[in-house]
């Protein structure tokens, strides 16, 4: 509607009707002198509901979409529900069904690390059958953890978010999926176990490329197509001198 009035004449008449207006706080959205967009017209409660709903709705229809992707879709949607929460993974290794349990630490690309008192495990989507929460473990929708408001850490993302990213491996899995090679290049020089389709050996990380996973254990060197991988142990210095004792002696006789 044409007023016949300048802009800054019209500011100043709606400036002066904002003043005689009654104004309603609203509790939910108002704290003090700060308001909080709300996310939708309708109660948090249904907004809630509703977004779970349409974010089911659209991975059911990019799995149909991408059948052959809908195993890896579902096994990376799963493990960051249960993010830092127990699980169990069931794999077929030489015709056994072997069963994991650990805690959920990093959901990867292709790979879930799992953690336990003793081991960091890798996990290949690939060599998983299924996975579900061990029985008698509360079945949490999200991960259940504490919440630390750092300010420091918020002012370092706003003024240098690259630099403070890269230097957290937490930060990082929040906005960047690493590859199964990605993550072992983090950690070369590492000792592990691996178990492939074909054998099962050990050794230090020495590289990690397209061309497959290097271990060095002294005696040998293993190159190991990423295709064959189905599991990777973290070894402790008491597993691996043993391991290493063993080589010993059988190359002796």
């Amino acid at each position: 509607m044409k007023t016949g009035m300048r802009h800054s004449d019209y500011i100043k008449v709606l400036l002066e009707k904002r003043k005689s207006e009654t104004r309603k706080i609203d509790p939910i959205h108002e704290r003090g002198e700060f308001i909080i967009s709300p996310p939708g017209a309708t109660s948090l409660e249904e907004i809630r509901i509703l977004s779970e709903y349409i974010e089911q709705r659209n991975l059911h229809k990019l799995i149909n979409l991408l059948p052959e992707a809908k195993k890896p879709i579902l096994l990376k949607k799963f493990f960051k529900m249960k993010r830092s929460q127990q699980v169990i993974v069931y794999l077929n290794i030489q015709e056994d069904t072997v069963e994991i349990i650990g805690k959920v630490s990093a959901v990867g690309r292709d790979f879930v690390l799992l953690t336990n008192l003793k081991d960091r495990i890798w996990i290949p989507y690939t060599a998983i059958n299924s996975a579900n929460i061990p029985t008698g473990v509360p079945n949490y929708v999200n991960s259940h953890q504490y919440f630390i408001y750092d300010n420091d850490l918020k002012r370092n993302l706003i003024t240098n978010f690259g630099e403070t990213v890269s230097k957290r491996d937490v930060l990082v899995q929040q906005f960047f999926e690493e590859s199964l090679m990605t993550n072992l290049l983090n950690v070369e020089g590492l000792w592990i176990k691996a178990v492939t389709k074909e054998k099962t050996c050990f050794g230090k990380i020495v590289s990690a490329s397209e061309a497959g996973l290097v271990l060095n254990n002294g005696f040998t060197q293993v190159q190991i197509q990423w295709s064959s991988i189905l599991l990777l142990f973290s070894m402790r210095l008491f597993h691996r001198l043993y391991m290493i004792g063993k080589n010993l002696i059988k190359s002796l006789t």
